[in-house]
C-alpha cells in the first residue's frame, strides 16, 4: 500500500465516477478529460491500495471495496466542505471597531437594537463603539469620519447614502400651558403662526424644512424661535414656551419633561427611521458589514 494518503479532489473524482459508472460521461461532467480522470482514479486506487472499479470494454462497476469505500468518501467530501464553509464563514468576520452615531431617541429604538445585534452576531470580534450626536453632528461627524454610520430621521443630504428601517407617525411638541396641548387631536393649520424651534446653520436645510414642515401645505408662512443645537435643547425650549416643534411619536414615551406635551397632528406626513452613510465610503469593510446587518434585519421583517 503506497503511504500517500488520497486526495479530495482525488475522492470527488471518485464519487463522480460512482454516480456515473462511465468515464465518457464522468469526464464531461467535471470538465476534464477521459484520460486524465482515468489516471487520476489509478492513482487513487494506488494510495488506497485497492481497486475501486471493474473496468471492461463495454462497462464500469464498483468493486466491493469500492461499495464498501463509498460511504467513507462521501462523508469525507462532505466534511472538506463544511470545512471550508465555516473558514469562509470565519474569514469574513470583521474585528476592530465599528463607530455607530445616533441622534435623539434612536439608540433606543427596536429597530437600532436589532441591527446592531444582527452586527454583532455576524462579526463576534467586532467592537462597536456608540457615540450621540447633535443636530449638525449627525452629518459633520460623517463627513469627518468620526463614525462610520448614523442611524437618524431623514431626509438626508444628497451625498448621505440610507437603508429605511421603519416609519412612524408625527407629533407636535408644544408647551403644556398651550391650549392645544390639552387637546386629543388637532390639525396642522392650527398651528399657523406658532413659532418653530431652529437650528444651527451647519445644519442641511432639505433636513429642518421636512421637521418643520416648511412650506406649509397651506403655504402659510413658518415663523422660527430660537436656535437648539440637539434634542435636550429643543425641549426646553418648548417647555420655556419660546417655539413649538415636531417629532417622532415615540418622543411622547421617550421624552417625558415638565412643561412639555405632545398631540397627535391631522395632516402631517409620517416620518421614517435609517441608516445612513456617505457615498464616498459606502463600500468600507465597516460600513459594508453594518449594511448588511441592516438589510438582514429588514428581510427577516419582511417575511410572512
Amino acid at each position: 500500500m503506497s503511504s500517500a494518503e488520497p486526495s479530495i479532489h482525488q475522492l470527488r473524482l471518485f464519487l463522480v465516477l460512482s454516480e456515473e459508472l462511465h468515464f465518457g460521461r464522468a469526464a464531461t461532467r467535471l470538465f476534464i478529460t477521459q484520460s486524465a480522470l482515468s489516471q487520476q482514479i489509478r492513482n487513487l486506487e494506488k494510495r488506497l491500495g485497492v481497486a475501486l472499479f471493474e473496468r471492461s470494454s463495454r462497462a464500469v462497476a464498483l468493486t466491493e471495496a469500492g461499495r464498501a469505500l463509498l460511504p467513507e468518501v462521501r462523508a469525507a467530501v462532505e466534511a472538506m466542505v463544511r470545512l471550508r464553509r465555516s473558514a469562509d464563514v470565519q474569514g469574513r468576520h470583521l474585528s476592530g471597531r465599528v463607530r455607530v452615531g445616533t441622534v435623539g431617541a434612536e439608540a433606543a429604538m427596536p429597530h437600532t437594537r436589532a441591527v446592531l445585534r444582527a452586527l454583532l452576531h455576524r462579526h463576534p470580534r467586532l467592537e462597536v463603539e456608540v457615540f450621540g450626536l447633535n443636530f449638525a453632528d449627525q452629518w459633520g461627524a460623517l463627513y469627518r469620519r468620526e463614525v462610520d454610520v448614523v442611524f437618524l430621521r431623514p431626509p438626508v443630504p444628497g451625498d448621505i447614502e440610507v437603508h429605511h428601517l421603519a416609519n412612524e407617525s408625527r407629533v407636535a411638541c408644544l408647551p403644556g400651558d398651550d391650549p392645544l396641548a390639552a387637546r386629543p387631536r388637532i390639525r396642522l393649520e392650527q398651528l399657523a403662526g406658532y413659532p418653530v424651534v431652529n437650528v444651527p446653520p451647519q445644519v442641511p436645510r432639505v433636513w429642518w424644512d421636512f421637521w418643520a414642515v416648511d412650506p406649509r401645505p397651506d403655504s402659510s408662512p413658518v415663523r422660527y424661535g430660537p436656535v437648539a443645537a440637539d434634542l435636550e435643547a429643543l425641549l426646553h425650549t418648548v417647555a420655556q414656551g419660546e417655539a413649538m416643534a415636531f417629532l417622532p411619536a415615540a418622543a411622547r414615551d421617550l421624552f417625558h419633561r415638565p412643561g412639555v406635551g405632545y398631540v397627535d397632528v391631522d395632516g402631517l406626513p409620517p416620518c421614517t427611521s435609517a441608516l445612513a452613510w456617505t457615498s464616498e465610503h459606502r463600500d468600507s469593510p465597516a460600513v459594508a458589514a453594518v449594511r448588511q446587518a441592516a438589510r438582514s434585519v429588514s428581510h427577516g421583517r419582511a417575511r410572512p
